[in-house]
């Protein structure tokens, strides 16, 4: 009976120790987004998260760990929307235009996520200057991936010949784009942009 009370007290813990953590990191992002890198002091994020500093310290190790966190979690919070549409596809090329509509859904959805994204970017720099957080971790995996679905095409006689690697990269960075004109032009309609940006790399690959 003891151990069933210990096990269950560590379960609970458990839960709310990832709770927590869930919360700190939500509360960083739409910090980030609204303050900009520099002035998201963790001390803001713990005022804005209604806990204390040292909570942070105790599930961080500092700055720089929760902001790998943050990006982890857009990254996986981008997964959840993008692969039930991608998967649904029966076909390459509606798996190509799955993959870039749902992934300008997901940018329209989480704007707070992808400015935050793009303050840690630009803002988070090591002693010698260099950028503190390397996002091409995150930017090489999703070319592979591309490349992977872009060379199934070929293979199954669905896309003309080209390189999967050029193609990759030119729709990635087209992707990635998005995020910088939604900055400048916040009322930018990206269901119209998906839809032309689907079709443009529908006429790109298609024989």
């Amino acid at each position: 009976m003891q151990s069933e009370n210990i096990s269950d007290g560590q379960e609970e813990r458990s839960f709310i120790e990832i709770a927590r953590r869930a919360q700190i990191i939500e509360c960083a992002i739409n910090v980030i987004a609204e303050l900009g890198y520099a002035k998201a002091s963790l001390a803001e994020i713990a005022k804005r998260a209604g806990v204390s500093k040292g909570v942070i310290s105790y599930h961080f190790a500092g700055k720089g760990e929760l902001m790998q966190q943050v990006i982890s979690t857009v990254v996986e919070k981008a997964g959840a929307v993008m692969l039930p549409r991608i998967f649904a596809e029966h076909s390459v090329a509606g798996m190509l235009r799955a993959y870039i509509e749902s992934n300008l859904e997901f940018l329209d959805s989480h704007r707070n996520h992808i400015r935050a994204l793009m303050y840690i970017s630009g803002g988070a720099r090591r002693d010698d200057g260099k950028p503190a957080i390397d996002l091409t971790l995150t930017f090489d995996p999703a070319v592979r991936e591309l490349e992977n679905l872009l060379r199934s095409g070929q293979e199954q006689g669905e896309f003309r010949e080209f390189s999967p690697r050029v193609m990759a990269v030119t729709i990635r960075s087209a992707i990635d784009t998005v995020s910088l004109q939604l900055a400048v032009y916040p009322e930018l309609d990206l269901k119209i942009y998906a839809n032309e940006l689907a079709t443009l790399f529908n006429v790109a690959t298609r024989k």
